[in-house]
């Protein structure tokens, strides 16, 4: 039942936000053209619900000229890659911002496991075993304000089937007022210093 409470949520949810916050994404479109020229939008492949994959949609925040699909610690100096404008994108979560449009087309949800990259083979057969593959990948999720970036994979992985057991209406805001604190904090982000960081892209 909470299901189909949850979608219609996301619609009305997302749907006012992208109204609301449109002079804020047009704001930041330009900012980003004007730095580099490159493109305004980044999209990389993730793993959707039952494991369907879909792409996700992030403000750039790395060169034009940034390798795809590799996880930011993996690059060699991640930082040198990451724009001026990108650096504060990060910083405050602002680049998830497009992702409000994955949330409208159904592929996200507002809370829910952060999607996996397409090739992060070891965190999808971790959620197999919670079943969290199996429900709608989040913008947030109880992960997120457990650790983020600096949890192990298998401890992730474990938060996620913990949301998958005690999803409701009630732990959803929790996690969402949770979240709001986290991004002010800058909570668990450690840019290209953890072999966990790979929810990052270009």
């Amino acid at each position: 039942m909470y299901i189909r409470v949850k979608r219609a949520l996301d619609i009305v949810i997302s749907l006012s936000a992208i109204i609301a916050l449109s002079w804020l994404l047009v704001l930041i479109a330009l900012v980003i053209k004007l730095e580099d020229g490159g493109k305004v939008i980044f999209k990389q492949k993730r793993i959707g619900i039952h494991k369907r994959e879909f792409y996700i949609y992030k403000f750039r925040t790395m060169r034009a000229d940034t390798p795809k699909d590799i996880p930011t610690h993996m690059l060699k100096d991640p930082k040198a890659y990451i724009t001026k404008a990108g650096g504060f994108l990060r910083r405050s979560s602002l680049d998830e911002l497009p992702q409000l449009f994955n949330i409208l087309k159904g592929e996200m949800s507002i809370v829910g496991p952060r999607p996996a990259l397409y090739n992060q083979y070891d965190l999808i057969e971790e959620r197999d075993k919670y079943g969290a593959n199996d429900i709608t990948p989040g913008l947030t999720g109880w992960a997120q304000i457990n650790g983020r970036d600096e949890l192990p994979i298998s401890v992730k992985a474990a938060y996620d089937g913990e949301y998958v057991k005690r999803m409701s209406i009630f732990f959803d805001i929790g996690i969402i007022i949770k979240t709001v604190f986290s991004v002010f904090t800058a909570d668990g982000v450690m840019e290209g210093k953890n072999e966990n960081n790979t929810d990052r892209g270009k």
